[in-house]
């Protein structure tokens, strides 16, 4: 007999997905995630305690930690319909994901919800046919365990936060914050960078020869690696901190030494001395688990770990991938049988593993489920998919590590070869693929540039002991010793795992708000800290030491995974933490009236001189520079890191600080002076003298990246703040076409319609025909927002834009600056395109 259910997920979109699988009378309903949370702000918090003095922190510690739930601002409408439908029904399904939070959330719909129906807890790990189905049969009940560590979690971030957040405030600037995993965190980043201002930079030489065999056209590279039986030093062989040698038996060439050397090996015989050879077995890399595919989709995507782990929901709720917040990187025998399937199809019987590989999860893993991997029993070919854009590119990564961790190994022939030119020892490597295996399909991301090379082929002749070569040339090469790299999200996220700092789920959170806070910044492709970030984390150091250190925060997390299994208390646990006499309120008490705020804002830094200091305040970083009883202030624009700030660039700022700009000449079409400046967001050129007096402000224009003030001239001024230009009038609208630089790059403009240049694009001379054309491709949205799937135009009656976009929880329409949910029974594709402007309208007006 049928049963008519009802089946609550976190998504619409994964409500679409799963409603393929279940049977017509079952009802799927999205709760749009946590129908219930702590309250976010003084609104939210109801009258009935707004008095109590824990209201602001929404846990009421005197009566056991008791969280305080309300229900967030629009959820109500959500709960609302879900109980009209939980009124149809004869059997509750909680559907939502199978972690901790998916746990916790469905708890709060049972609390919210108070049905008196059968409840059943339905968990799978991929959105398919059979694992639905096997999931429906195969129902829990509700693990409280779970629930339980999930809300010590949250209980825990918030005494962390908002205990140590307004004394931060109050001592360094207000609306910073601290939380108990992005400081540590936030220390990391800091640290490297402290390790880059100590670093010490030393100069060494060495000799690049390109040699070749007689009767062979292969040139190869050898390199001088001793002298008169000394090694050569090479970059590993400095100290970082005093740029001297490690040890005294080692050569240090300078350039006068080594082209001395270049000189003496002219007319000397090369021979090759001795050759090793031996096989080199490289092993595929696990299928991904959550940290590893952040970590690749940075390195190979270029996706941050946030936008990595968005793109991987929204696979996996359309049912391409199984869940992607998983611990194990262990595959189902079912998956391994359709990976193995797939590679002997693809690939043939030689570039299959011999036999099946199994990967277990490593110790402290949370949440063991499978790996991430292509859903089902049979993996669709990223070709047979309709994805495109990131989602393609994501899908193909994760297809490709998948049947990668099935195939066989790579063989590489590994050959060293030692060669002589008097008291000169060369060597060259050589690296010759023999059977690429599971290379042909994936080779693993790096992030040093060195460790990535060891994939690549080198070939070298066939060469043999007594060989005599014959050099082409021989030349001196500088190098310089390098500071320690700075963290990439790919490295800190394998760093934080390392250190046992958070957890797989949480690290794109924790990297999203060290960039919400401005406590760091992207440098390239490396994470930077802001002298902000510096003095929070000194703060921190100096007076909390024991709760920034990576073991406290490491055993915090042990202890939530204790709670989860069932193994220890939590409100014990909340009594350590927060009460005890080493607890996080009495350390606060015994410290807050010694620290002192101007120590707290001061940044001591090696570069700076004995009058020199550097403070963070309200407006962002600043240097004081003391003459007598003179203090001279100037703003550090947001482009210099801390590590990078040199003397040169604090006496410029001072300088341009104390005398004022000198402009830089004039402007032949106004005669206004042309100026260069340096603001909060860093220097820029502005035409004319700013006036007080008058409500017109000069114009400016920002300076591009890399390009230093003094090296500004008058004609790149002038074309800097040529801009914005005005192309010309579009011949159907007559409205104006502009092109200008804005926050994402170079753009074209008119009515309020933009389209972004392509790289071959000039900005200062793109014509207006050029821009008609880019005006008329179909606008796509831009990287990381919601794509665009039909586009109205303007409300002739409001004078707003209307268009329907693909939102993470499903199609919508944004009028204007407002959104507004598309009801489901027009969200399919074919019914999106016959929507007239009319429809649209009237569904904005009555919502």
């Amino acid at each position: 007999m049928s049963e008519s259910a009802l089946v609550i997920v976190e998504s619409p979109t994964k409500a679409r997905t799963i409603k393929r699988f279940l049977p017509p009378e079952y009802v799927v309903e999205a709760s749009i995630g946590h129908v219930r949370d702590l309250p976010q702000s003084a609104a939210e918090i109801p009258a009935r305690v707004k008095k109590e003095p824990w209201a602001r922190v929404g846990i009421n510690v005197e009566e056991n930690f008791a969280p305080l739930y309300v229900t967030p601002k629009g959820k109500a409408k959500i709960i609302r319909h879900l109980k009209e439908q939980l009124k149809q029904a004869s059997v509750l399904y909680l559907a939502t994901d199978e972690d901790r939070e998916g746990e916790s959330i469905s708890w709060h719909l049972l609390e919210v919800l108070k049905p008196k129906i059968p409840v059943r807890r339905m968990v799978f790990h991929e959105i398919t046919r059979s694992a639905i189905t096997h999931a429906l049969e195969n129902y829990r009940s509700l693990d409280l365990s779970l629930v339980r560590a999930q809300e010590t979690r949250r209980i825990l971030d918030r005494l962390y936060g908002y205990t140590l957040s307004p004394l931060i405030w109050k001592k360094i600037a207000y609306g910073l914050s601290a939380g108990r995993v992005q400081s540590p965190g936030l220390r990391m980043i800091v640290e490297r960078e402290r390790e880059r201002i100590r670093f010490v930079a030393s100069e060494y030489w060495d000799l690049a020869a390109l040699l070749v065999k007689p009767g062979h056209d292969l040139p190869f590279e050898a390199r001088l690696t001793e002298f008169q039986g000394k090694r050569v030093a090479s970059g590993k062989d400095f100290d970082p901190a005093t740029g001297t040698l490690k040890s005294p038996d080692l050569l240090q060439l300078d350039r006068t030494r080594a082209e001395e050397l270049q000189t003496s090996l002219e007319d000397l015989p090369w021979t090759v001395r001795e050759v090793k050879s031996r096989e080199v077995t490289s092993r595929p890399a696990p299928p991904f688990i959550t940290s590893t595919l952040q970590q690749e989709g940075n390195r190979k995507l270029g996706l941050s770990a946030r936008e990595t782990m968005r793109t991987a929901q929204r696979l996996y709720e359309e049912g391409y991938i199984t869940y992607m917040r998983t611990d194990s990187p262990s595959l189902s025998a079912e998956a391994v049988e359709a990976t193995r399937r797939q590679i002997r199809e693809l690939y043939g019987e030689d570039y299959l593993a011999r036999e099946d590989r199994q990967h277990s999860a490593s110790r402290g893993a949370q949440e063991a489920h499978e790996a991430i991997r292509p859903a089902g029993d049979t993996f669709r070919h990223p070709d047979e998919t309709s994805l495109t854009g990131r989602e393609r590119s994501l899908y193909e990564l994760i297809w490709k590590r998948t049947l990668a961790s099935q195939m066989a190994n790579a063989r590489k022939r590994s050959q060293t070869v030692q060669i002589v030119a008097g008291e000169a020892l060369f060597t060259a490597t050589g690296n010759a693929i023999e059977f690429p295996g599971f290379l042909r399909v994936y080779v693993e991301g790096a992030d040093n540039p060195e460790a990535a090379l060891e994939n690549k082929e080198v070939l070298l002749p066939p060469l043999e002991e007594g060989n005599h070569l014959t050099p082409q040339a021989v030349k001196p090469d500088q190098h310089r010793t390098k500071p320690p790299a700075r963290y990439t999200e790919a490295s800190l996220v394998q760093q934080l795992e390392k250190q046992g700092i958070g957890r797989p789920s949480t690290y794109a959170a924790i990297i999203a708000t060290l960039y919400e806070r401005s406590y760091i910044r992207r440098q390239d492709k490396a994470l930077a800290p802001t002298f902000t970030g510096m003095a929070v984390v000194q703060l921190l150091e100096n007076h909390f030491e024991g709760l920034i250190t990576y073991s406290f925060t490491r055993n915090m997390e042990n202890a939530l995974d204790e709670i989860a299994l069932g193994e220890r208390d939590s409100l014990a646990y909340l009594k350590e933490f927060y009460l005890s006499e080493e607890g996080l309120q009495k350390a606060v008490e015994r410290r807050e009236s010694e620290i002192k705020p101007e120590a707290s804002r001061s940044i001591a830094l090696p570069q700076l001189r004995e009058h020199q200091t550097v403070k963070v305040g309200r407006y962002g970083p600043y240097i004081i520079h003391y003459e007598g009883d003179q203090e001279v202030h100037a703003s550090i624009p947001e482009e210099y890191t801390p590590a990078d700030l040199t003397e040169a660039d604090i006496a410029e700022l001072i300088a341009v600080q104390k005398n004022g700009p000198a402009p830089i000449g004039t402007d032949p079409e106004t005669g206004k002076s042309v100026l260069c400046l340096t603001g909060r967001y860093g220097p820029y050129v502005q035409l004319g003298e700013s006036d007080p007096e008058s409500t017109e402000k000069p114009k400016r224009a920002s300076l591009p990246k890399g390009v230093r003030p003094s090296e500004i001239t008058l004609e790149l001024a002038l074309k800097l703040l040529s801009l914005p230009r005005t192309l010309g009038t579009h011949p159907e609208s007559a409205q104006e076409v502009v092109a200008n630089i804005g926050r994402f790059g170079p753009f074209v403009v008119c009515d309020g319609e933009f389209r972004s240049l392509k790289k071959e694009d000039d900005v200062y001379t793109i014509t207006l025909d050029r821009a008609l054309e880019l005006l008329a491709e179909e606008k796509k949205g831009r990287r990381g927002g919601p794509k665009v799937l039909r586009d109205f135009g303007k409300d002739p009656g409001k004078n707003r834009k209307i268009a329907i976009y693909d939102g993470r929880y499903g199609p919508y329409i944004k009028a204007g600056t407002k959104n507004f949910s598309l009801p489901e029974e027009l969200q399919k594709p074919e019914q999106i395109e016959k929507m007239t402007l009319e429809q649209v309208l009237e569904i904005v007006n009555k919502a």
